[in-house]
């Protein structure tokens, strides 16, 4: 038989998803895969049960259903401080998983360098490589998760066409600072290169922190492909809809992908959608009062148990330090990857292993989420209180 790829032994698949099926399959609490338990918000529901009936249910325009660009246009301009054009600066997509390789696909050519933050969200690697891209893995060290800016000039010395920022940044929480984004940009603009940014957890940063959106600074939008999604902000994980923002002549070719990719985002769900484009300000305030809650809650119950962890800046993730545990004589030898198929086996708490988003060597770090209902929360805290037993 014929060889496969070459490009499809150079990753895996999702560990993130894979704990998610060995969750499922031992009864655990699922708090590796990065999605919410509780409903969206009603006036989605309800546009969702009237789109039902009513439609849309063929192909709505490929790029993006035209009300639904123009509520998406009207939500970003805000982000961004100036009008976004829905005509010609919107590329709507199959959630950002598909906007990010749209955006990936889009500026790069094979060969070309990327530079990627590590840790990492794991689709990134993989689109760089399916992209025929070579990733430069810039790292975010631990606990801080703060960087060497003299690492992202000398990538872009060596040729890198683009960096890849997601902030809130996914899985370590942090929150990138106007002045780290604008020191970033300054390099970017000096080397002509691409911005391509993950921004789906925009509404998910913890005071004092404040999200700042890379297109917004001077000089950016020009280079800069935004790239968000409904998921998190709306609860509608499944929903699968997604964006790109840019200049129009970006877009213009992005489009391009997107048609050969997915052709369009499910007609029906534009149109339910919508209702939660136009909800009021208020509902961003609550949500971050309603994660903050989640945050403390779970943090607290982290610290009580004696789990060493970090406190992320934004997003629903946290990073706990199992060292302790691995330095025990049962867990001699265990990669990160056991010990989380051990917790959810033995404790009934599902994990994701820290070394699915580090290119460097890092085995003693796990990532647990906490967008989930407060009793469910509560329940997986005392679960894990049988994780300090062991370390007594």
């Amino acid at each position: 038989m014929p060889n496969l790829s070459e490009r499809v032994g150079t990753f895996t698949d999702s560990v993130i998803r894979r704990m998610t099926r060995i969750s499922n399959a031992c009864g655990a609490i699922n708090l590796s895969q990065g999605f919410p338990d509780f409903d969206p918000p009603k006036p989605l529901l309800d546009a969702l049960a009237k789109a039902a009936y009513a439609g849309p249910h063929q192909y709505s325009i490929t790029f993006g259903a035209q009300n639904f660009r123009a509520a998406l246009a009207q939500k970003i301009s805000k982000t961004l401080d100036r009008a976004i054009d829905p005509e010609t600066e919107l590329c709507v997509t199959c959630g950002s998983t598909e906007a990010m390789m749209t955006a990936m696909m889009t500026v790069v050519n094979p060969g070309d360098k990327v530079l990627v933050f590590s840790p990492f969200y794991e689709n990134y690697g993989a689109d760089a490589i399916l992209s025929g891209a070579e990733p430069i893995y810039i790292p975010l060290v631990p606990p801080t998760y703060d960087f060497d800016l003299h690492l992202i000039e000398a990538g872009f010395r060596e040729g890198a066409k683009a960096i890849v920022i997601c902030n809130p940044s996914n899985p370590c929480g942090k929150v990138f600072t106007r002045a780290e984004l604008t020191a970033i940009a300054a390099l970017a603009i000096q080397y002509d290169a691409f911005v391509i940014t993950d921004e789906v957890y925009e509404h998910m940063v913890y005071a004092p922190h404040t999200h700042t959106a890379m297109a917004s600074l001077p000089g950016m939008f020009e280079r800069t492909l935004t790239c968000n999604s409904l998921s998190k902000t709306y609860s509608v994980t499944g929903w699968r809809l997604g964006y790109v923002c840019g200049p129009a002549w970006v877009i213009d070719g992005a489009r391009k992908v997107h048609d050969f990719l997915t052709v369009g985002a499910a007609a029906p769900l534009q149109e339910a959608a919508v209702a939660g484009l136009t909800l009021p300000e208020s509902y961003y305030d609550e949500l971050r009062q309603l994660y903050t809650q989640k945050r403390n809650l779970f943090c607290e119950g982290l610290d009580r148990i004696g789990l060493v962890h970090n406190v992320p800046q934004g997003t629903y993730f946290v990073m706990i330090d199992i060292q302790p545990f691995l330095d025990l004589p049962q867990f001699q030898g265990y990669s990160d990857l056991q010990f989380c198929e051990w917790m959810i086996k033995n404790i009934g708490v599902a994990a994701v292993p820290g070394s699915s988003f580090f290119r460097e060597p890092v085995n003693h770090l796990i990532r647990l989420h906490f967008a989930r209902q407060q009793g469910t929360l509560e329940e997986a805290l005392r679960r894990l209180e049988k994780m300090a037993a062991l370390l007594a």
